[in-house]
């Protein structure tokens, strides 16, 4: 798809999951531009505040500006890969932008840190409730640690290790109320598994988030 045709507009976009991989490195990583336009929108997204190019403008170089309207697809197709969060226009005659979670995940309070760091958390918290909902609302913790030690996330990284993504799994998650984590009914010796928690019970459903984001 030509850019022109791209540019004013994230609506009806769908992306393979490897791509979503290869873009989250290539695009926002290694763009110094398109980090720093991540970050202020993903701001605006934690703040419930509306967006106008006049304002992504702004936080953009001047030699990078002319162009940005032709590109404008490149932060609609990150905030939708990366994040689960489209770039929506408010209105057909203007330049006002919402940022709508298309998955109904909030991330509240879980959006700390530089982008890699927060691309990381978003990714797992999809990752791990996808895994979940395909697994019969619940995954051992067993083949979780597998599953978690083979993903493409991890294995693309050069900084985040498996023991940084179990630890964000097993006590961030569970303060978050994103996954809960109990003892597997009648095993012994003990067994434990992850399920759902209360917060993903309220934020989203296997429909919403299998539609485009589904484990490989």
């Amino acid at each position: 798809m030509a850019s022109s045709q791209r540019s004013q507009s994230c609506e009806g976009s769908s992306f393979s999951q490897d791509a979503r991989f290869s873009h989250i490195l290539q695009n926002v990583l290694l763009n110094a531009n398109l980090c720093k336009l991540v970050s202020f929108l993903l701001h605006k997204y934690q703040k419930k505040e509306q967006v106008t190019m006049k304002e992504m403008l702004h936080v953009l170089p001047h030699d990078y500006r002319n162009n940005f309207p032709l590109n404008f697809w490149e932060p609609c197709e990150s905030m939708y890969l990366d994040f689960g969060i489209k770039i929506r226009k408010v209105n057909l005659s203007g330049n006002t932008y919402e940022l709508v979670p298309i998955l109904g995940l909030t991330y509240s309070g879980m959006l700390d840190g530089n982008v890699e760091r927060i691309i990381f958390k978003i990714d797992i918290i999809i990752f791990v409730l996808s895994l979940i909902f395909t697994e019969g609302n619940r995954i051992s913790e067993e083949d979780l640690t597998e599953k978690v030690k083979r993903w493409d996330m991890l294995a693309q990284s050069r900084s985040i290790h498996f023991e940084e993504a179990w630890k964000f799994i097993t006590e961030d998650l569970v303060q978050e109320e994103y996954v809960m984590y109990q003892q597997i009914p009648n095993s012994d010796p003990a067994r434990y598994e992850f399920l759902r928690g209360l917060r993903a019970h309220a934020e989203t459903s296997k429909v919403k988030l299998l539609g485009s984001y589904g484990p490989s």
